[in-house]
């Protein structure tokens, strides 16, 4: 068992290591950063009281880490074992359809939500009028994380890495933790602001 997992991954190289931490610091970093900013605003303070331009910062700041990944990840299937995964031509076909699909679920998401939407606004008060149901939250309930596994996967199955179908299964799992955190908090915001409007209606 051992020698057959050996085969498709190398758990000694420290590139391994590097993507791993990276896929695993992202998400829980911005949870704790937005979670911070929502009590504390603080860096909401940093820049002047001004909530949109800390928003901003941070959208950069995740912008740049998953960028930041993304390179790690390249570099740790390049140093992984090789190894036929499809037969030809859906060896080129399925990783190119998966590419495909998954940027356009988190192009169109970030399209639809706007970079304030995308990038934690509501931790910093700056929310929604009212919930994006349109593509591509007509299909997926979390497109963005969908459509970022879909391109970790093709990535693996273009390079012919079996680990990164690996490291793909861990991204997903990664993301199904961050989403038990995020998806609460926001609704719980969501939800003050709602109760917020109520008795306002009420007073007047």
């Amino acid at each position: 068992m051992a020698s057959s997992l050996s085969s498709i991954i190398d758990i000694s190289k420290p590139s391994l290591h590097a993507c791993i931490a990276s896929i695993a610091f992202n998400p829980t970093a911005w949870n704790i950063v937005a979670r911070n900013e929502y009590r504390n605003k603080t860096i909401t303070r940093i820049f002047g009281g001004n909530a949109r331009y800390g928003c901003y910062f941070l959208a950069l700041c995740i912008f740049s880490a998953g960028i930041l990944r993304d390179s790690l990840y390249h570099r740790a299937l390049l140093e992984q074992p090789k190894m036929q995964i499809l037969p030809a031509p859906f060896d080129t076909l399925v990783p190119v359809v998966l590419f495909v699909l998954g940027q356009t679920f988190v192009v169109t998401s970030t399209w639809a939500l706007g970079v304030t939407g995308t990038f934690l606004g509501d931790y910093f008060g700056i929310l929604m009028d009212h919930r994006v149901e349109g593509f591509p939250f007509n299909v997926l309930r979390d497109p963005m994380y969908v459509g970022s596994t879909m391109s970790f996967a093709a990535t693996a199955l273009w390079y012919e890495r079996p680990a990164g179908l690996l490291i793909t299964a861990y991204v997903y799992i990664v993301y199904i933790i961050a989403l038990q955190f995020e998806g609460p908090f926001t609704d719980m915001i969501y939800s003050k602001r709602a109760s917020a409007q109520a008795e306002s209606k009420k007073e007047l």
